[in-house]
């Protein structure tokens, strides 16, 4: 919508919509449903709660159905019970109420969210839309990703480029190398995302199942929830005050910031390999680069993922160092930012999305690769000292330096500098032979 406050809901709503299912209001509101239903359910089925009597078939497709069919239409319907209750889980617990109240399960109905407190629901919800959005949207993206760092690494890990440190010419690599260096970064945070734990509780007001055992002291209410959080398909927190303690969210928004931050380095290092002239972009038939300047291709792939990453990160980062702070056994200052995870990994998605776009225009400009090699042919001042060393001639080092520093250096005097050394033949001629291009070490084979 053009009237949206956010970007994501608005500008760049197309391009994240995938996580509207995962990180909406809509999508919280069905996950309580989700919980408060299936725990619901399970209660019937607990042989030591005889006030409730195990569902009928046809009473389990009734609840089944009231998720199978819930929808934005509905979730409206909760959002105005909402507005007198002034309580969002309690017009959860209402509205199923409403819709059991016409059914065989009428007589029933006290024992939905039963002994629970609001964070039974919540921090369950939380657990199953982050587990939804990372193993259904963020960790396909980001595999598409590192295939794409992979595959340019592998087109290009024989060709050599001029390194730069400290913004100088320095020892050369391979283009490759240097894709499979990003390609193994990001792969290490993915591999840990992907082992990650999501954990849930459901303990009552304090933990301790207080109330729970107030009503049915002989059911192993402890049991109960173990079994219950792992067939939400999370893991159980059975040790928490009236929240689950965030801790694992914490970790989730760390990788994730750190995964960024890797793809910040090589967005910065794609616009510069595009700004040295290393790649040229594909133009795309009827894109401007400038308003002002026809000629111009801009890297604003890479510019627009950049700054969508720091955003990203600036709140993933705020949700990390806030989230594992409660006041005692709970205070609500945590529900007001956890509304805000889909931001933190809309912007996320939005910077991957335009990376992807951006490596898909790279041409790699061999003309220009091979020019800025030529140029540098000081480079070889390592390898011949080395060899130097390697016989013992004194001030191998300050004799290169004296030849090289400062100065514009040729083939032809890198080459004559080598004829005067006294050193055995065979070393002689491998470093007449080398040249800035061909000295890339390992680089290929590693590739």
């Amino acid at each position: 919508m053009i009237t949206s406050l956010s970007p994501l809901d608005g500008r760049y709503h197309s391009k994240v919509q995938e996580l509207t299912p995962y990180f909406s209001e809509y999508a919280l509101i069905k996950n309580r449903l989700i919980v408060e239903l299936s725990f619901f359910m399970m209660l019937s089925a607990e042989k030591g709660i005889p006030e409730l009597p195990p569902f009928t078939d046809k009473e389990l497709k009734l609840l089944e159905d009231i998720i199978k069919k819930f929808n934005e239409k509905e979730a409206e319907k909760v959002k105005k019970i909402e507005k007198t209750t002034n309580h969002d889980v309690k017009a959860v617990e209402y509205y199923i109420k409403q819709k059991l109240e016409k059914t065989s399960l009428k007589k029933h109905l006290e024992f939905v969210h039963f002994a629970c407190t609001s964070e039974d629901i919540n921090n369950l919800a939380y657990a199953l839309m982050l587990k939804g959005g990372l193993e259904h949207v963020m960790l396909p993206t980001m595999k598409e990703l590192l295939k794409m760092f992979n595959s340019l690494s592998k087109k290009w890990k024989t060709v050599p480029l001029l390194s730069l440190t400290h913004g100088q010419p320095a020892t050369p690599t391979t283009i490759g190398k240097e894709f499979l260096i990003i390609a193994k970064r990001l792969e290490r945070q993915m591999e840990s995302l992907k082992k990650q734990e999501i954990l849930g509780k459901l303990n009552g007001a304090s933990g301790n199942f207080n109330a729970h055992i107030s009503a049915y002291p002989k059911v192993k209410w402890s049991s109960l929830s173990t079994k219950f959080v792992q067939k939400l398909g999370l893991t159980h927190n059975p040790y928490t005050t009236q929240i689950e303690s965030h801790d694992y969210q914490s970790e989730i928004y760390d990788t994730l910031a750190r995964f960024n931050a890797i793809l910040i380095d090589a967005d910065r290092d794609m616009w510069m390999y595009i700004s040295r002239g290393i790649f040229k972009q594909k133009v795309v038939k009827g894109e401007v680069g400038s308003s002002t300047m026809p000629h111009k291709v801009n890297p604003i792939d890479f510019e627009n993922s950049e700054g969508n990453l720091g955003l990203s990160n600036a709140i993933l980062r705020h949700l990390s160092e806030k989230l594992p702070h409660s006041r005692m056994q709970r205070d609500l200052t945590d529900s007001t930012v956890q509304r805000n995870i889909g931001l933190g990994f809309g912007y996320s998605l939005l910077a991957y999305k335009s990376t992807l776009k951006g490596l898909k225009k790279l041409e790699l400009n061999k003309k220009s690769v091979q020019e800025e090699l030529e140029r540098n042919w000081a480079l070889l001042a390592e390898p011949i000292q080395t060899v130097m060393r390697k016989h013992a001639i004194p001030n191998a080092y300050e004799k290169l330096k004296e030849l090289t520093r400062g100065k514009i250096i040729t083939k032809e005097s890198v080459r004559a500098f080598i004829e005067t050394l006294e050193i055995p033949n065979e070393d002689k001629k491998r470093l007449l032979e080398l040249s800035p291009e061909g000295y890339v070490g390992l680089a290929g084979e590693m590739t």
